[in-house]
């Protein structure tokens, strides 16, 4: 038998979320390096075009990001 605590937390939302926040700002802090910038950020469709996309919401929406990532660290230290 599974063990259950795992499998709620494996797929808990606060863990997608953190990882929606942590890919959104790696790919935006990758679009800054010129030359991972030409190798990763190239293509614009496809598979490797959800880290190009990930990085323009990073640039065009970084103030909401920050608050995100603040209240999302916020909530992992005091409430998880």
């Amino acid at each position: 038998m599974a063990n259950r605590t795992f499998d709620r937390l494996m797929y808990s939302l606060d863990g997608i979320l953190a990882f929606g926040l942590l890919f959104v700002c790696t790919c935006a802090y990758l679009k800054k390096v010129p030359r991972l910038n030409s190798w990763l950020l190239s293509e614009k469709k496809g598979v490797w075009g959800v880290f190009y996309k990930a990085a323009v919401i990073g640039t065009r929406l970084h103030i909401a990001v920050a608050v995100s990532c603040l209240l999302m660290a916020f909530y992992v230290v005091f409430f998880k």
